[in-house]
């Protein structure tokens, strides 16, 4: 006989994806795959020589108590990108587990990932723990954006209950070179309305650029970027960006240019949709 809370176990959604990306000649192609449950790759026709895949959570979204992870490894002269068919949406939890997502990214020698996915929408009372972790060599080259939204405004949505911990960990060379940690609780509303928080901003982006001389486009960042974001480098070869928007348009008017103009080339089309 299965329980009720059989039931309610069998209900989460789980996901597990695998790849790694290998260099065959000039271009990028798959080293391995494996994937399992609500989470799927889809490898869109090529484009240059870059591996492309993107990302589809067949769940429709995460809410309390769901699992999904994420491991990329990009081989040796590999380029790797990766983005999602469409936003991912953090949805209300019953009482109990915070959603579980985890990314890993491996990037060995003289690789290239580019990490793009679209914004993650947060709705009221959702609850979500998320990982990002990245170990890659000094002669690899990344560029990894992570955007969240509270609420989609044009809904008229706010979000005044939320249990979120985000973490990013960038290691180089074995050492941590960035560490990120965000926790918003209880009214994420409010908190988001602390000048020294958000000020009001309800849609926020996290970009990474790891490569050589990558200090180099700070000044022209700074001209492209509104008054609600800001560039540092970290190192030479490192440099952090946040901007916040109004709302999820905003951010995007402000985060495609300097994905742009950082990525060198087009951006995967699902973000033009």
């Amino acid at each position: 006989m299965i329980s009720a809370a059989d039931t309610a176990k069998a209900q989460r959604a789980r996901g597990a994806l695998r790849l790694s990306a290998r260099r065959r000649g000039p271009l990028s192609e798959i080293g391995e795959l494996y994937q399992a449950g609500s989470m799927r790759l889809l490898f869109p026709q090529r484009r240059g020589p870059a591996l492309s895949a993107v990302m589809l959570n067949t769940a429709g979204g995460v809410t309390g108590g769901d699992q999904f992870a994420l491991d990329l490894e990009a081989e040796a002269g590999s380029h790797l990108t990766i983005s999602t068919q469409a936003a991912e949406r953090i949805y209300r939890a019953q009482p109990g587990p915070s959603g579980q997502v985890t990314n890993r990214l491996v990037l060995r020698d003289n690789t290239r990932v580019d990490w793009l996915p679209q914004e993650t929408i947060l709705f009221d009372q959702a609850s979500l723990s998320r990982r990002l972790e990245i170990d890659m060599t000094a002669s690899s080259r990344l560029l990894a954006c992570e955007a969240l939204v509270f609420g989609r405004r044009a809904m008229g949505e706010t979000v005044d209950q939320l249990h979120l911990t985000d973490r990013i960990d960038l290691r180089i060379d074995g050492r941590l070179a960035f560490a990120d940690r965000l926790r918003l609780t209880s009214n994420a509303e409010a908190q988001l309305a602390r000048i020294g928080v958000a000020g009001g901003a309800v849609a926020m982006a996290t970009i990474l650029f790891a490569a050589s001389g990558a200090a180099g486009h700070v000044p022209a960042l700074r001209d492209m970027l509104p008054n609600t974001g800001g560039v540092s480098a970290l190192s030479g070869d490192l440099i952090v960006l946040r901007v916040l928007g109004a709302d999820s348009y905003a951010l995007r008017q402000s985060v495609l240019p300097v994905l742009a103009h950082l990525n060198q080339a087009a951006l995967p089309r699902t973000w033009m949709i």
